[in-house]
């Protein structure tokens, strides 16, 4: 049942990046501070997505097909966001 559950929320959180589109069509999200703040929050999921499934399939032990896809996936999302991240901090730092 354990194993179900932790799968069944790695494999929710594979969509909810792409849902960025959807909210960047109006026109207030498009504009300078919220654009940042909104990319930021996005990255921020796309890492804890990618550390909450390592975490699972590593340290629950839930190795199963479906778990195997969200690792791939959510690895993938997880340096993406590292990347956006590191893109926005870089101005700054430097």
């Amino acid at each position: 049942m354990k194993q179900n559950m932790l799968t069944g929320i790695c494999l929710l959180m594979v969509p909810l990046p792409w849902t960025i589109l959807c909210l960047r069509q109006f026109a207030w999200a498009l504009e300078s501070p919220v654009a940042e703040i909104t990319i930021a929050a996005y990255a921020l999921l796309m890492i804890f997505s990618a550390g909450f499934t390592m975490w699972a399939y590593m340290k629950q032990g839930v190795r199963n097909g479906s778990m195997k896809v969200c690792v791939v996936i959510n690895s993938l999302y997880g340096v993406g966001g590292i990347a956006a991240l590191g893109m926005m901090l870089l101005p700054i730092m430097s």
